[in-house]
């Protein structure tokens, strides 16, 4: 399966808690805080919600 590498560029600060729980769920605290993650749909769908927060890679 396909890996992820998914950085916060944006601060959750001033964002809907829903966003801010999706970000805690993906392991994402702190603005430049990086994770590797496989690309399963659950994960993609996190992502997804909330893109425009984040930078996101895929690794080979």
């Amino acid at each position: 399966m396909k890996k992820l590498k998914i950085t916060l560029v944006k601060s959750p600060i001033d964002r809907p808690e829903r966003q801010k729980l999706t970000l805690q769920a993906l392991g994402l605290n702190k603005t430049n805080s990086v994770k590797e993650v496989e690309a399963t749909p659950q994960i993609l769908g996190m992502v997804r919600k909330v893109e425009h927060l984040l930078k996101v890679e895929e690794i080979k």
